[in-house]
């Protein structure tokens, strides 16, 4: 089974869920919107590193319309990152051997959660994304950045089983 991040429930509003993350180490790739750059990760933790290590896959898969790491530039490609192991910090991974491959610390914070399930059709993501966004308005709640979708499994997972959430910072 896929390790997956650890976090902490702060509370709920109807369906939205707060937790608070812990800082995690992702790996990133911009791609043009259609998963292309799960290859370029999946390579780098198969050991296209400069130690050739294999690291651990872990939950979930995060994809953004921004690049909230690399504020405050402004950029309308898409990302894809995996998730580095849980405790290890920016040191413990290693380079990547393609440029394309970004590794990044995100700090601790909290986020806003909506889950859902299927195959995170454009859809299904953005009728999410509208309940959030209601949802937060709705209760005060104020949000940083834009919101992304988190995915935590593999893509032979029948849609009825998977877990997907549409996701943003907020501050409370």
């Amino acid at each position: 089974m896929t390790e997956t991040i650890p976090y902490e429930i702060t509370g709920k509003a109807g369906e939205i869920e707060f937790r608070k993350y812990p800082s995690v180490v992702l790996a990133t790739v911009d791609s043009d919107g259609n998963d292309s750059g799960f290859n370029l990760l999946f390579a780098f933790i198969t050991g296209s590193n400069n130690t050739q290590d294999k690291i651990s896959m872990t939950s979930p898969v995060i994809t953004s319309r921004k690049i909230a790491m690399t504020a405050p530039v402004v950029s309308d490609a898409k990302s894809m990152s995996f998730v580095m192991p849980p405790g290890q910090s920016r040191d413990d991974i290693p380079d990547p051997l393609d440029n394309r491959v970004r590794i990044t610390t995100l700090p601790a914070r909290e986020v806003a959660v909506i889950r859902f399930k299927g195959y995170a059709r454009q859809e299904e993501v953005g009728s999410a994304e509208e309940r959030l966004m209601d949802g937060l308005k709705k209760a005060s709640v104020e949000t940083v950045g834009g919101s992304f979708l988190m995915r935590y499994n593999p893509p032979w997972t029948p849609g009825f089983l998977r877990r997907n959430e549409v996701v943003v910072e907020i501050t409370r």
